[in-house]
């Protein structure tokens, strides 16, 4: 028998988090839930989840701190679940590295539906060839852009990045000249049942002009009117 995916629950509100539990054991995953951020911390190198489900509001440490903290040291599939709706919210969310967001109330279906289709995302290129894993890296002058150690180097230097800014960035670095919509890169980095607004494409291209600047034979350019492309002269 499969071993069951494990879901890590973070929600102070206990009658959600119980909610939310067996929604999802009904749906045969192994979930824990704990309902204070250092709990989260503590919980996650010990349970070892595929996926996390994280409340923002949260005593003590809120959810963006334990997102910050959780990427620092792992890449584990994050999905919010807020009462925020507010697109800088969404936003903030997502480039703390969070891969999904959803806002609350929500229906048990479409959790469900999420929960799936994030764990397929991350699973997929978990599941490439070894071969094609050993140099997941672009490089130009100047840059390194690796997916396989999440890795970007500029000018001889580590920056770091979360995961979506740094996927973002390689896909772009990967299709040199290809110009792409921001509804494309949508569909690309954030999968096709990602229900976010595209102007989350904008924000993290600026983040990636904040740290990166453009070198002689390459650059990060807007296609005004239809979107961006990686620039290589």
């Amino acid at each position: 028998m499969a071993e069951k995916q494990k879901i890590l629950v973070v929600d102070d509100d206990e009658n959600i988090a119980e909610l939310i539990t067996l929604y999802l054991e009904k749906e045969c995953y192994a979930v824990l839930a704990v309902h204070d951020g250092e709990a989260a911390l503590k919980a996650v190198p010990e349970f070892a989840p595929d996926l996390i489900l994280l409340d923002l509001m949260l005593p003590g440490m809120d959810g963006y701190q334990v997102c910050r903290e959780i990427r620092m040291k792992s890449q584990v599939p994050i999905i919010i679940l807020s009462a925020k709706g507010e697109v800088f919210d969404k936003v903030l969310g997502l480039e703390l590295g969070a891969d999904d967001y959803m806002i609350k109330p929500f229906d048990s279906k479409e959790l469900v539906a999420r929960v799936k289709a994030v764990l397929r995302r991350f699973r997929i290129p978990q599941a490439a060839e070894t071969s094609e894993k050993q140099d997941s890296a672009v490089r130009y002058e100047d840059l390194e852009i690796s997916l396989t150690n999440y890795q970007v180097l500029y000018m001889g230097q580590p920056v770091e990045m979360p995961p979506k800014e740094l996927e973002l960035l390689y896909f772009l670095a990967s299709h040199p000249n290809q110009v792409f919509t921001r509804e494309q890169l949508l569909d690309h980095i954030w999968g096709y049942e990602y229900a976010g607004d595209t102007r989350t494409v904008d924000v993290h291209i600026k983040r990636l002009r904040e740290k990166i600047k453009d070198r002689g034979n390459w650059s990060l350019t807007t296609v005004w009117g239809v979107g961006y492309k990686f620039g290589v002269r």
